[in-house]
């Protein structure tokens, strides 16, 4: 009885350690979040994204496009409310089990609130912050606005930092005259912009455009017949 005593004992003191410890986690992030907006308002730095020369809204998207973002990036995009506790705790178990912060588990909400408030800095307290930010975001827009920051606001490669330079800089067309491979191929590269980069490595480019149909045809956006047309373009 006293070796269970005892195991019950530390496990208790575990537990209390671990709750003391995310509340601590909790209150940074939230520090840190709203040390974020009173540097510069929420609402500001959006504006600053869409007053970019060459923003492009999300109706001037192609749907194929839009489609591939969602299916290779956040299949649940257009259903969570900033955060996606499924794909955050399976993110939270894989850096726990390889010792690593590698998978973030970031929805698209959460990687707009990275880039426009805290950059590519990695930490818990930052994760935190992230998460409220989202939340933030969720509340004050549409899921078609915040699609379309994401998309004008990541790195593509070869010095693009939204959609329209980097349709441009790859294939000669605006976002609106993208054919459904090129859609394909452009949702893959910001997952590792100097990896996928069509202008450095064709290769790798293609075999990561396949994995974005592939991803496509399972979350059935496309049959097996589509993709295989698109592959062969």
């Amino acid at each position: 009885m006293g070796v269970l005593r005892w195991l019950r004992n530390i496990a208790l003191c575990l537990l209390c350690a671990g709750a003391l410890g995310a509340g601590w986690l909790t209150l940074k992030g939230w520090d840190l979040y709203q040390q974020v907006l009173d540097e510069k308002p929420l609402e500001q730095r959006v504006e600053e994204v869409r007053s970019q020369e060459g923003f492009t809204p999300f109706e001037e998207l192609p749907q194929t496009y839009v489609d591939a973002v969602v299916a290779v990036e956040d299949q649940r995009f257009f259903s969570h409310g900033g955060v996606d506790f499924l794909a955050l705790g399976r993110a939270l178990l894989n850096d726990l089990r390889t010792l690593s912060f590698q998978e973030g588990g970031s929805t698209i909400t959460q990687q707009v609130a990275k880039n426009l408030c805290l950059g590519q800095e990695k930490s818990l307290e930052r994760k935190v912050a992230e998460v409220f930010l989202a939340w933030d975001l969720e509340g004050k827009y549409s899921k078609e606005e915040i699609f379309e920051l994401y998309v004008n606001s990541i790195y593509f490669g070869s010095g693009c930092y939204d959609v329209a330079s980097a349709s441009q800089a790859y294939f000669g067309v605006d976002p609106s005259g993208m054919t459904q491979s090129q859609c394909t191929l452009l949702a893959g590269v910001p997952n590792a912009p100097s990896v996928y980069d069509p202008t450095v490595n064709p290769d790798l480019s293609r075999q990561r455009q396949r994995q974005v149909v592939e991803s496509m045809v399972a979350h059935n956006y496309l049959t097996q017949a589509q993709a295989s047309a698109i592959l062969a373009a």
